[in-house]
């Protein structure tokens, strides 16, 4: 109740959040860290410029924390009291959207997806994400926001990766592609796909195209740790 109590007053304080096109300071470094697989310390920078007043920043805080409750919820096998946080944040952003197409619906949609995939509810999680990609699309075709942050097909993909579907994970990562662009989070879902499907080969390609786009970054999230490990254990050395 604590979250809800907190999310109702920043409703009152700043204001219902509209979709926002621009992007702040607090979201560019947000869009930074998810991208490098930081999405709990993005989601924790975007609530904390929230709390300051950045309507944009309010909302996508919302959805990235929905999106990693959710996640933590499916290690727990989705009970009731796990997803708790993302039904408030569900209940929020149905508040914010107030039955308007946009970012704040598509998020929306997008937790109800993730929620269903933390019960590998898989039918339910479907009917979700296409209603949000369809609405996204819409939205871009118009120079409209779509997601916050990370753009619902990608995070799609990942939900289909989260509910071993590893060949439908695998097309809805070429189709995150197509729509948005090449990314290190899609790097990583295609080879974990490949993986899931046994393509040994498709897998080390995914794995070292991976690794050379970290590069150098300091940091060691498990996804790279795990792109190096199975680059290690499972992929001839190059040039062989």
């Amino acid at each position: 109740m604590g979250r809800v109590a907190a999310w109702m007053s920043l409703v009152l304080t700043v204001g219902v959040a509209s979709d926002a096109a621009g992007q702040t300071s607090a979201a560019i470094e947000a869009q930074v860290l998810a991208s490098e697989f930081d999405l709990a310390g993005a989601a924790a920078l975007l609530t904390s410029a929230g709390q300051r007043g950045d309507r944009f920043a309010q909302l996508a805080g919302v959805y990235l924390r929905g999106l990693v409750d959710a996640h933590e919820a499916s290690r727990q096998g989705g009970s009731p009291d796990s997803l708790m946080p993302v039904r408030q944040a569900i209940a929020w952003l149905e508040i914010v959207a107030n039955g308007r197409p946009g970012s704040a619906e598509i998020a929306r949609l997008m937790l109800q997806a993730a929620a269903a995939a933390a019960q590998s509810e898989r039918d339910e999680m479907r009917l979700y994400l296409d209603t949000a990609i369809r609405m996204e699309t819409l939205q871009r075709a118009a120079g409209l926001a779509g997601a916050p942050i990370i753009a619902a097909a990608e995070t799609a993909a990942e939900l289909w990766l989260q509910v071993h579907r590893y060949d439908e994970a695998r097309r809805a990562y070429d189709d995150a592609s197509e729509r948005v662009g090449s990314s290190l989070r899609i790097l990583a879902g295609r080879a974990r796909a490949a993986r899931g499907l046994n393509d040994q080969t498709a897998a080390c390609a995914g794995f070292r195209a991976l690794l050379d786009a970290w590069a150098q970054r300091p940091a060691m999230p498990v996804e790279i740790v795990e792109a190096r490990e199975y680059v290690v254990d499972s992929c001839a050395p190059q040039g062989r």
